[in-house]
Formats: structure tokens, C-alpha cells, sequence
């Protein structure tokens, strides 16, 4: 939980209780979904018929540009600096770009410190790239069909195509308002304008895996690199949202983006026409070089999960889910649901005057439906706190706000149930608040990606078994190492395994 990103965005108004259950939920989905992100891209491409090396447009820096790159770097944990890494991409990007429809364009790209498995570019050629991504890729063949990816939608001019395609879906949304009349006809007709705009979005996709299948295989790494990434994201998201009960292909529906399935399946047909699956370059033995000692998952000093329990080091305080929960830290929050998807929680941080009550508080607007005959104000650990009851039409909220320092943290407890079973739960967690000690701040450590030689007699299990701080240690170690079911590992193998 980024404490800065959130305090900016306090106090902005009302949050009816029927959207808080939406912002946990969209919270949840957004970080399980692991397709390559929305590009705002507005490149020209005209076709370069001859292989000749021209010189490269430079980076161009606009007042837009720079004000986006500091709201990214706000919202994914900052720049993640290593040297190693750096030069590895650097050197990958310039042979793409060499091999690209437009070796004129110059790329900047930047390491995210996120945990998140993310990509994406503006107009000018910045492409950024999140540690979560770099940690899922096996090798420079893998990460290079992301890279390629995100070129291909510069070079496509996809962002001025969905400008256009957002414009004509504005008119449509204005004359539907103007004469609906009839009010199946207006729905039916912003329900088509919708559609089309998400079935391009697709086309965009699965024109950008193409083009930028091209371009990795004409710079000589490994064409089927994509089909193992996009297999990679399938199985990692299904492994997120396993606990919640959800389809991962569900996320798909409607949405910008292909089913992973279908990408898969285009990449495999895309890949065939340049060569068949072993050929091209992996560079698997240096990328894993690149990695080691690299941190995996949330950074320290933004907070951590670990299992049930959020650590935040940096300002000196610690909580434990209830039972049954999972944890997810984003920038905006801390998100939990109970397995099955009865239950959710969000944790964040709001600016409250000093003088305000905290009862006074939660009768104040932040949250609608607040049942004021149910606000108590508590002490939990020597905090002064407030707790009350909002209901929505098919979810009970039980929220707390706690004052802690200069800050005041609010729990927001959403549940299905009706007569409050989970309250004692709910109760519980804000009794497991509490501040950390020196020893307990000075032990926080980030977890660590390892490179480790697999020796005689190690095997994927006994392996896993090693992976420290993380669940589901078997299938996280399957996925890191892009191992199916079936797969098998052997002596002197190199592999990842997350480390304290």
C-alpha cells in the first residue's frame, strides 16, 4: 500500500457502500489481470522496405508525457534500478528496433518496482516494463515478445485508431441522449457502440502479437517466446484468483484485450511461419544471471503480504487478515477476499483533522448508508478508533476508521451474510493492529528471486520446498520456471526459486 498515493486521494467525496464492494472487487481483478496493458499510441508507420540502419529519432519529452510518466511512477512503486537488468534489455531492444518495421524510432524503457505482471508505452517511445513481469519470463526470448509487442502498437498507430473509434462512440452516446425516445433503442444502440469498440481493441491486440512475433523473430530470438509468456500469465492468473473462486477467462469478457487462450493459439500460428519450436535464440543463462538477487513481490518500504499478515515497515504498523483470506497490496490499497468471494476487505490511509471524532467521521459522507445508531468508538491497543455498519442492497459493510500517528487508517469489511457472522472476524483483524518493533522493522527484508544449479536427486517438489514467503509453493515454482504438470527438471538445470 502506497501511503503517499493514497493520501492524495482522501477526502475526494461520497463512496456509496455499494461501490466499496466495487472498488475491492475491480481492485482484485485488476491486479489478477496479467494481459499487456492499454497503450495511448500515436506513432506514424509507413512500411521501410530496405534493411538500411537510419538514424534514430530521439525521445521526444512533451509537458504530457512527462506529467504521465510521474502518475506511472506513482502507481508502480517508482523506478526499479539494476544495472544488469538495464543493459540486458537495452541490448534486446536495439536489435528489435533494428529489426523492426521502423528502425528510426527510439525507445526508452523503464523498470518498474511493482510486483505486478504489466507493459505498456506512451506516444513518445517510452516503454515500461514492471520487476513482476521480468520475474514471470524465463528468458530474453520471452521478455523480447513483450517488448516487441509493445513497439507494434506504436508502430500500428493503435492509440490514434481508438481516439478516433472513442470520438464516433461519444456521438453515438450523445444522440442516443438527445432523441432516446425509446429507451430499448438507446441501450441497444450504446450497447453496439460499445461492442465495437471492444472487438477492435482486440483486433489491436492480436495485430500488435503479430507484428511484434515478426520482429523478435527476425532479430533472431526465439519466436514461440510468446506462446510461453502468454501461457505463463494464463496459468499465473489462475493461480491469483483460485482462492476467490473466480474464472480468470471471465476477465476476458468483454474486455479490451483476447482471452489468453485465443492469443495463445494466434501466437503459435504466428511463430510456425518463421520457424519451428527450439530454433532462434533463448538467452536463457543470461537472463536468469540478470535475475538473481532481483526482489520478488512488494517492496518493503510500500508494505508487505506475507500469508495472512500486511507489514509496513516504513510506517511501523502491522495487521493479520481474518482467516480464509488473501491479501493483494496495490498502490492504492490493501485488498483481501475470503475464499469462495462471500467476503472482502479493503485497508487504506485518509487525512482526518486532528479535531474531528473519528464517530463524527464515519457519519460524515466518505461511506453512504451508514447506520449512525450503530457507530461505537473503541480503543484497540491504545489507538483511539470508531467502528459502525453500512448496508447495500446484497452486502453488509462493517467499516473502522483508527487513528494511528498523524493518519487515520479505515478497514472496510464487505460480506454477503445478513446477520453479521463475520463480525467477530472483522473484530479481530482490527484487534491485530498494532505497531511493529524496532527489531521486527529492522528484520524486514524483501523476498528475493535466487538462481540456483539443480543438483542430483532435486526434483520440482523437493525444490519447491524452498521457495520461501510465498503459497501454493509447488505451482508458484512450476510457473516461475515455465514447468507444466509434466515437466521435469534435471542436474545441472539452472532455475528460479524465491528466497528471504
Amino acid at each position: 500500500m502506497a501511503g503517499r498515493a493514497q493520501r492524495q486521494g482522501t477526502g475526494r467525496g461520497r463512496t456509496q457502500a455499494a461501490a466499496s464492494l466495487a472498488l475491492l472487487s475491480a481492485a482484485l481483478l485488476l491486479g489478477a489481470c496479467s494481459d499487456f496493458t492499454r497503450l495511448q499510441l500515436t506513432t506514424a508507420a509507413p512500411q521501410v522496405t530496405e534493411r538500411v540502419r537510419p538514424q534514430r529519432t530521439p525521445v521526444q519529452q512533451t509537458a504530457a508525457t512527462e506529467r504521465e510518466h510521474e502518475r506511472i511512477l506513482v502507481s508502480y512503486g517508482g523506478v526499479y534500478e539494476d544495472a544488469r537488468l538495464s543493459g540486458l534489455i537495452s541490448k534486446a531492444v536495439d536489435k528489435l528496433v533494428a529489426a523492426s518495421e521502423r528502425p528510426d524510432l527510439s525507445y526508452k524503457v523503464t523498470i518498474l518496482n511493482s510486483p505486478a505482471i504489466n507493459a505498456f508505452a506512451l506516444p513518445t517511445g517510452q516503454l515500461y516494463i514492471t520487476r513482476g513481469l521480468i520475474a514471470l519470463a524465463s528468458d530474453t526470448s520471452e521478455l523480447s515478445s513483450v517488448l516487441s509487442h509493445e513497439m507494434a502498437h506504436v508502430i500500428a498507430r493503435h492509440a490514434a485508431i481508438r481516439e478516433d473509434q472513442a470520438r464516433q462512440a461519444a456521438i453515438v452516446s450523445r444522440v442516443v441522449t438527445d432523441i432516446g425516445a425509446d429507451p430499448e433503442l438507446s441501450a441497444l444502440a450504446l450497447a453496439r457502440s460499445k461492442l465495437t469498440l471492444a472487438s477492435f481493441s482486440r483486433a489491436q491486440e492480436f495485430e500488435a502479437d503479430g507484428i511484434g512475433v515478426g520482429i523478435a523473430a527476425r532479430a533472431g530470438f526465439d519466436p514461440f517466446g510468446a506462446v510461453r509468456f502468454l501461457t505463463s500469465m494464463e496459468r499465473n492468473a489462475a493461480l491469483r484468483l483460485a482462492r476467490s473462486g473466480s474464472d480468470p477467462r471471465s476477465l476476458d469478457f468483454l474486455s479490451s484485450h483476447p482471452a489468453t487462450p485465443e492469443r495463445v493459439q494466434n501466437a503459435q500460428a504466428n511463430a510456425r511461419q518463421f520457424s519451428s519450436p527450439g530454433s532462434g535464440e533463448r538467452d536463457r543463462e543470461a537472463y536468469l544471471e540478470a535475475l538473481d538477487e532481483m526482489i520478488y513481490g512488494e517492496d518493503p518500504s510500500e508494505g508487505f503480504v506475507r500469508g495472512r499478515r500486511f507489514i509496513h515497515p516504513k510506517l511501523g504498523f502491522t495487521f493479520t487478515a481474518p482467516e480464509g483470506f488473501s491479501l493483494d497490496n496495490t498502490a492504492q490499497a490493501v485488498i483481501g477476499v475470503r475464499e469462495g468471494g462471500a467476503q472482502a476487505m479493503r485497508f487504506d490511509v485518509a487525512r482526518v483533522s486532528a479535531e474531528q471524532p473519528l464517530g463524527e467521521y464515519l457519519a460524515s459522507g466518505w461511506i453512504d448508508d451508514v447506520d449512525k445508531a450503530t457507530i461505537e468508538v473503541l480503543t484497540v491497543n491504545g489507538f483511539p478508533a470508531a467502528t459502525a455498519i453500512a448496508r447495500g442492497d446484497q452486502w453488509r459493510f462493517r467499516i473502522y476508521a483508527l487513528r494511528f500517528g498523524s493518519d487515520v487508517y479505515r478497514f472496510v469489511f464487505a460480506s454477503k451474510q445478513k446477520g453479521g457472522e463475520g463480525d467477530r472476524g472483522f473484530r479481530e483483524t482490527l484487534n491485530s493492529f498494532r505497531r511493529l518493533s524496532l527489531a521486527e522493522i529492522q528484520a524486514a527484508r524483501p523476498l528475493r528471486l535466487k538462481i540456483i544449479t539443480v543438483q542430483p536427486g532435486d526434483t520440482v517438489e523437493s525444490l519447491s520446498h524452498r521457495m520461501a514467503g510465498v503459497d501454493r509453493q509447488l505451482e508458484r515454482f512450476r510457473i516461475l520456471n515455465g514447468l507444466d504438470a509434466r515437466s521435469t527438471i534435471k542436474a545441472r538445470d539452472r532455475v528460479k526459486i524465491v528466497a528471504e
